[in-house]
C-alpha cells in the first residue's frame, strides 16, 4: 500500500504545471499559446520572461527532489529513483494539463539532485558551459544528459542509478527531436541573454 502511494504521488508531483499555473495566476497567459506551446522552464523564460522562469525552472526541480525524496518518509530508500522517476513521466504527460507537459529537463536533474547531489552539480554546470558556447538551451540539454550517462558508467558501479540515468537521458533526447531538426537546418532560437 505504502508503495503505491509513493508512486501516486510521485507521479502528480511531477504532473504540477508550474509554467502553466504562474502563466495564469500572474501574467494571465496561458504559455501554450506562445512560443514552443511548451510547458517547460524554456518557453516560460520566452514567453513569460526570466524572473518567471527562474520561477518555474526551480519548481519542476524540486518536484524532482521531492518526489525522490518522498520514500525516505517511508523507510523505503530503495524506491528514490523509482519515484523520481514518475515525477518525471508526470512532468511529461501532466494530469493537470491534458497529459501535455514539458521535456523533463529539470525535473530530471531535481531526480539527480535528491539522490546525486554531486553528479547534479557537475550536470549544471555542463549545461551552463554548453548553453555559454552554443546558445542552444536545447542542445545543452541534451549535453548534460549524455554527461550523465558517461558520469555513470565510468565514476560509480551504481547499475540502477546507470539505467534510470539512461532512461531519463533518453526521454530528453526523444522529446527534443523537433529541436535536433532545427539546430541541424540552423532555425532553432538561440538565447539572448548569456
Amino acid at each position: 500500500m505504502d508503495i503505491a502511494i509513493i508512486f501516486i504521488i510521485a507521479y502528480i508531483l511531477g504532473s504540477i504545471p508550474s509554467g502553466l499555473w504562474v502563466g495564469k495566476a500572474f501574467y494571465k497567459k496561458d504559455i501554450r499559446n506562445f512560443g514552443s506551446g511548451n510547458l517547460g522552464a524554456t518557453n516560460t523564460f520566452r514567453t513569460l520572461g526570466k524572473k518567471a522562469g527562474i520561477v518555474v525552472t526551480v519548481i519542476d526541480i524540486l518536484k524532482g527532489t521531492a518526489a525522490t525524496l518522498l520514500p525516505l518518509l517511508f523507510g523505503l530508500p530503495d524506491l528514490m529513483l523509482l519515484a523520481g522517476v514518475l515525477a518525471v513521466v508526470g512532468h511529461i504527460f501532466p494530469v493537470f494539463a491534458g497529459f501535455k507537459g514539458g521535456k523533463a529537463v529539470a525535473t530530471s536533474s531535481g531526480v539527480v539532485l535528491g539522490y546525486e547531489p554531486i553528479l547534479f552539480v557537475l550536470v549544471v554546470l555542463v549545461f551552463l558551459i554548453v548553453l555559454k558556447l552554443s546558445k542552444y538551451v536545447s542542445l545543452s540539454s541534451m549535453a548534460a544528459a549524455l554527461f550523465g550517462i558517461l558520469y555513470c558508467l565510468i565514476f560509480t558501479d551504481d547499475l540502477f542509478l546507470t539505467i534510470i540515468i539512461g532512461v531519463m537521458s533518453v526521454f530528453i533526447v526523444v522529446r527534443h527531436k523537433d529541436n535536433i531538426a532545427r539546430i541541424k537546418n540552423k532555425t532553432e532560437p538561440k538565447i539572448k541573454w548569456m
